[in-house]
């Protein structure tokens, strides 16, 4: 993995995350109109507003906290495939850090959320030192299960989040 501090950018074989930007927002959309993808969040598909909103409020997290998801691009072509990254959240009254991955349909069981995750796993733990990251994954979700277990994670629970059950997943920084 490399990695400019600076502007946090990292690179993998098959990779490049970087930070989200507006003008990303044509190709998010395309990810969050993908009915595949919108299954794992209960089916229904974003329309324009609701995806400048979502891409509002992660940018302003990625200002507010100096990280947050990266956009995932294909090193072969240069096309955004994909997001992943961190958001701080409050979980059952603690405040943590969620590791979160989401790629459109077509690009799926390739590797591409496993390879980018572990990346941003490095990043949060060898970069950033935070001393855990959990993954929230809708109960069900057996591909989104399977990358956090790649990514060493174990699922520590199971709990009602707005009235969605939820696995969580987590895994602690061994140098923090």
């Amino acid at each position: 993995m490399m990695l400019n501090e600076i502007n946090p950018r990292l690179e993998t074989e098959r990779l490049i995350l970087r930070p989200m930007s507006a003008t990303d927002i044509n190709a998010l959309h395309l990810i969050f109109t993908d009915s595949k993808v919108m299954a794992s969040f209960g089916g229904e598909l974003l329309n324009r507003e609701q995806m400048m909103r979502w891409l509002r409020r992660n940018l302003d997290h990625q200002n507010r906290y100096g990280y947050g998801l990266f956009s995932v691009i294909l090193k072969e072509n240069g096309e955004l495939i994909g997001d992943c990254g961190l958001e701080q959240m409050e979980v059952e009254g603690v405040q943590v850090a969620e590791l979160g991955y989401d790629f459109r349909s077509d690009f799926w069981n390739q590797g591409y959320a496993t390879e980018a995750a572990c990346a941003v796993r490095d990043y949060a733990f060898g970069i950033l030192k935070l001393p855990q990251l959990i993954s929230l994954i809708r109960v069900g979700n057996l591909a989104s299960k399977r990358v956090a277990e790649k990514v060493g994670m174990t699922l520590v629970d199971e709990f009602t989040r707005y009235e969605i059950r939820y696995w969580k997943f987590s895994l602690k920084n061994k140098n923090a």
